[in-house]
C-alpha cells in the first residue's frame, strides 16, 4: 500500500462506510494526511499500515507537539487526536493495539441560548435587510426552523421540494445520514410555504428547497453572515450563531418540561450525553433568576 493512498482510502471509507458528513471527511481527511507527511519525516521512511500498526505513544506525543507548535489549542488537539485514532485504528486494524495516550484537558463549554423575543427579532432583522420579498420569506422561513423545529443550518438547506405538501411533521436527514421526524409549528409552516409561493425556481422534489439569490443551493454562509449583521444592529452577543437558535430551541422546550429522552430525538443526537448539556444551561438560567430576584443573594 503506497503512503499517499491510505489518507484517500480513510476519506472513502468515512464517506462509505461511516457516513459521515463532508464536513467531518474533509477534516479527518486532513489531519490523516498531516499526520503521514509528519511520520515519513519523523521516521525517514515510508508510512505503511504495518508501519502504523507499530506507531508508539512517543511518535503521537512528537506529532501532537509538532501540531502544537503551529498553534494548536487544546480543543483542536483533542479533536485531531480523535481523527487521529480514527484514522489509525482503519489504517491498522481492529486488532492492532495501539497505544493509549490521554487527550489534553478541554473545558466542556455550556450552549448560549438567546431569549424567545432575541431570536424572533434575530430573524425579523435578518428577513428585513433582503434586498427582495422573495428572499427575505426565504430567510425568515429558515432562521424559523432553526428556532422553532431545531434544525441544524446544514440541515435547513439540505431540504428539497420532497418536503412539501407540508404536514404536521416533518423528514430531516441528519448527521451520519440518519433520518428523525420533527413537528411543524403552524408559524414555521406558514413560513416555508409564503417562501414556496414566492420563489421564482420553483419547489421540484429533486431540487433544493431553499436557494441562493442566483437559483443555485442556497451556502450556509450566506444565513451566517446575514445573522452576523443582524446580531451586531441588535447589539447581541457575537455567540449569537445561526446554531445558537437550535441551542435556544433546545433549552426553551427543557425549560417548559420536555422530556431529556424526547429531546434527544428532536434534536437528532445519537447519544443521550450530548442532550444532557442542556441542563447545565436550565440550570445555570434558574441560578441567573435566583440571584436577579431573591433578596438575599
Amino acid at each position: 500500500m503506497t503512503t499517499p493512498a491510505l489518507p484517500l482510502l480513510y476519506a472513502q471509507h468515512l464517506v462509505r462506510d461511516r457516513r459521515r458528513s463532508a464536513h467531518t471527511v474533509r477534516a479527518y481527511g486532513a489531519t490523516a494526511e498531516r499526520l503521514v507527511a509528519f511520520l515519513q519525516r519523523h521516521w525517514g521512511g515510508p508510512v505503511t499500515r504495518d508501519a502504523l500498526a507499530n506507531i508508539t505513544a512517543t511518535d503521537l506525543r512528537a506529532y501532537l507537539a509538532y501540531r502544537r507548535d503551529e498553534g494548536l489549542v487544546n480543543a483542536s488537539a483533542a479533536r485531531e487526536l480523535s481523527a487521529v485514532r480514527g484514522f489509525l485504528k482503519f489504517a491498522a486494524g481492529d486488532e492492532a493495539e495501539l497505544p493509549r495516550l490521554k487527550g489534553p484537558r478541554v473545558k466542556k463549554g455550556v450552549p448560549r441560548p438567546i431569549a424567545p423575543h432575541e431570536a424572533v427579532a434575530l430573524a425579523e432583522t435578518v428577513s428585513e435587510e433582503a434586498s427582495e420579498p422573495w428572499l427575505a420569506a426565504r430567510d425568515w422561513a429558515v432562521l424559523l426552523l432553526l428556532y422553532g423545529a431545531g434544525l441544524r443550518i446544514g440541515e435547513a438547506v439540505a431540504l428539497t421540494g420532497a418536503v412539501l405538501p407540508l404536514g404536521q411533521t416533518m423528514s430531516v436527514t441528519g448527521k451520519r445520514a440518519k433520518t428523525r421526524l420533527v413537528p411543524l409549528l403552524p408559524q414555521v409552516r406558514e413560513a416555508i410555504e409564503a417562501y414556496a409561493r414566492l420563489s421564482p425556481y420553483g419547489t421540484a422534489r429533486d431540487a433544493p428547497l431553499f436557494r441562493g439569490a442566483k437559483g443555485g443551493p442556497l451556502p450556509p454562509g450566506v444565513i451566517r453572515k446575514s445573522v452576523q449583521r443582524a446580531r451586531t444592529a441588535l447589539g447581541l452577543s457575537d455567540r449569537t450563531t445561526p446554531h445558537a437558535l437550535r441551542h435556544s430551541f433546545a433549552t426553551h422546550l427543557l425549560g417548559r418540561g420536555a422530556d431529556l429522552r424526547a429531546l434527544q430525538e428532536l434534536l437528532g443526537h445519537a447519544s443521550l450525553s450530548s442532550t444532557q448539556v442542556y441542563t447545565a444551561v436550565d440550570a445555570a438560567h434558574l441560578l441567573d433568576v435566583y440571584r436577579n430576584a431573591h433578596p438575599r443573594a
